[in-house]
């Protein structure tokens, strides 16, 4: 089942996707709730889905966005000696993690903040996300995937030069407003096959990244499994499970975003992503509380 978030008529909602038909069956609910164990109830109004906005398919966050780093081998190949500082001596052992603000959070087709004043050095990052569907802590590692209610696409997108320049910490660099597309729905564990999913990033009609997650390091599993351990997992918890090679960090010469540019994120079976790069003034006063 694909569970998205829409707004018909100014009101956000929950549907269920049809993507052969390219309908969506409207419920009375929202996915966030759903995630968290609320009754779907029984799908009602059917709309084509070019009649409705599609919106990040969660907007209700327990905590930060939860990332894993370095993830893939050739990934963490290709970065050596670009890493300005922060060189491990070999492969980690277990996952590297961090976190990213939710308000970097954007809808599937939603404009990519971008302001030169911040960083010279946006990057783009596709990746396969999952949602936790059920509480844990400390999950075996062959339990794991009975708590991922279901997967999504992601492009964390990343300020290279902040996310070096505050201690080696990548906060800060990883977490600046209206960054991250997530979307374009919630695809159900129960219809997904993790093992193989083609993971791709396209900037203006070019690919430049192109892998699958067989190439992950540290499974879908076992990134639960250590993430959970002694910390309690809540159902709702969005987690990123890394990106492969092809990352314009990486590249010779770099290849960074600017204005303008569309990136294509897509996962086989999941869906994609089309968000356009949009100069967004982010180092004034902003939003007030």
């Amino acid at each position: 089942m694909k569970l998205a978030s829409v707004t018909v008529g100014g009101v956000r909602r929950a549907g269920v996707v049809d993507s052969a038909e390219e309908t969506v069956a409207l419920l009375s609910t929202t996915v966030d709730d759903v995630v968290r164990g609320g009754p779907a109830g029984e799908p009602g109004e059917v709309l084509p889905l070019a009649e409705v906005r599609l919106e990040s398919p969660l907007r209700r966050f327990n905590r930060d966005v939860l990332c894993t780093g370095w993830n893939y081998l050739d990934h963490f190949e290709e970065l050596k000696g670009r890493r300005g500082g922060q060189e491990p001596a070999s492969l980690p052992e277990r996952p590297t993690f961090f976190t990213k603000g939710p308000d970097t959070v954007i809808g599937p087709f939603d404009d990519i903040s971008y302001d030169p004043s911040l960083s010279q050095k946006w990057d783009y990052e596709a990746e396969i996300a999952l949602v936790i569907g059920r509480d844990g802590r400390s999950i075996p590692e062959e339990k794991a995937l009975d708590h991922v209610f279901g997967f999504l696409v992601a492009n964390d997108v990343s300020q290279r030069d902040l996310q070096r320049a505050h201690g080696g910490q990548w906060l800060k660099g990883k977490s600046i407003d209206g960054t991250m597309p997530l979307g374009p729905w919630i695809t159900t564990a129960d219809s997904v096959d993790p093992a193989d999913l083609r993971v791709r990033c396209e900037v203006n009609g070019v690919l430049l990244q192109d892998a699958s997650s067989a190439q992950m390091a540290f499974s879908f599993a076992r990134i639960i499994a250590e993430l959970s351990s002694g910390m309690t997992l809540r159902a709702g918890d969005v987690v990123l499970t890394g990106t492969p090679s092809g990352v314009g960090n990486a590249r010779e010469p770099q290849v960074f975003l600017r204005d303008g540019d569309l990136v294509v994120t897509r996962v086989s079976g999941l869906g994609e992503l089309r968000n356009t790069v949009t100069l967004t003034d982010l180092a004034g006063e902003g939003r007030g509380r």
